[in-house]
């Protein structure tokens, strides 16, 4: 969702190199971004504070000259290393209070706020600029590393006399945005009749899921939960025939490579994150009570998601890989 800030800052300094500093998990998709130069780890854990162990990242950063940085997370802690590093302009959000730490300051506006890629991409300009067209996300794919990766888990590789239906039953929020486990099976099973292979895929959080997929259909689908880095998965999906996901990462992920995709989404929003591609079909029931941005349904009935029944992901998933049957 930050790709195209990313983009945007490329078009305004065309000269410039632009460095994203992240969590270790998230540096394979920065390095598959045509905008970053280099990805650099942020050795800190979720929560973590760590003054000193900032302060010393910050001092090893200095050296490098840097002239701007943009602090996407709202936390006060996020916003230390570019102090400490003395990089001169800082711009973010105001967030928890972040004035001094931060001095260019944008205000996001609480009663009608912008979807995510918008929010990033205002950071890119001036303050109270007005917004340029969001440009549809990119990632670079590795045909080495794919086939390495068919190879090491012994998987066929996809073609169109072979395809790939690729499911991501799995969403880090919470169980609300998780399509149920028994109509992913349900799915699975009906892909495998019309001649698709099907992959489960995930982190090794979303075992769990995956487990009481097969559970429900045992030998509907090959489970790939936790055995694949992101490197790979970025590869793996972008050999698919389609993908079926919840807002999720990988939703997006499927979306900037440009492959047919079914995105299920019940408590969460597709105005708030929707998947930039045009290639995208989105299902979404917009009841009464949705979106709700809760991790269990406060009600109990979960209609959001059980309404939305596995013969219509189906016949969507087939109309997305251009299947009539």
């Amino acid at each position: 969702m930050a790709q195209p800030m990313l983009a945007r800052l490329k078009e305004l300094r065309p000269e410039a190199n632009i460095d994203v500093l992240a969590p270790r998990w998230v540096l394979p998709l920065a390095q598959r971004m045509p905008e970053v130069s280099e990805a650099i780890e942020s050795p800190f854990g979720h929560g973590d504070l760590d003054l000193g162990g900032r302060w010393r990242l910050g001092r090893t950063l200095a050296a490098r000259g840097y002239a701007q940085a943009i602090v996407l997370p709202n936390t006060l802690k996020s916003a230390l290393i570019p102090l400490f590093a003395g990089i001169p302009l800082r711009a973010g959000y105001v967030g928890e209070t972040r004035y001094g730490l931060l001095n260019v300051l944008h205000k996001l506006d609480r009663k009608n706020p912008p979807p995510m890629v918008e929010r990033y991409l205002a950071l890119a300009g001036a303050l109270q600029a007005p917004l340029p067209a969001v440009a549809e996300t990119r990632l670079a794919t590795s045909s080495t590393n794919l086939a390495q990766a068919l190879a090491r888990l012994s998987l066929q590789s996809p073609s169109d006399a072979h395809p790939v239906a690729v499911l991501c039953p799995g969403a880090e929020y919470g169980p609300a945005k998780r399509w149920p486990a028994e109509y992913y099976a349900d799915l699975a099973t009906k892909l495998g009749a019309a001649g698709f292979s099907v992959w489960l895929m995930g982190s090794e959080a979303d075992q769990a899921v995956a487990q009481a997929i097969l559970d429900a259909q045992p030998g509907c689908a090959i489970d790939l939960c936790g055995r694949t880095d992101l490197a790979s998965a970025i590869d793996l999906i972008s050999a698919s025939q389609v993908v079926i996901s919840n807002d999720s990462g990988l939703m997006h992920i499927a979306a900037a490579l440009g492959r047919p995709l079914v995105a299920i989404f019940g408590s969460s929003s597709p105005k708030h994150t929707p998947p930039r591609s045009a290639a995208a079909r989105v299902q979404y029931l917009a009841i009464e009570c949705s979106p709700c941005f809760e991790r269990v349904c406060p009600l109990g009935h979960f209609r959001c998601m059980r309404d939305l029944e596995p013969e219509r992901i189906f016949a969507q998933a087939l109309a997305a890989a251009g299947r009539t049957n």
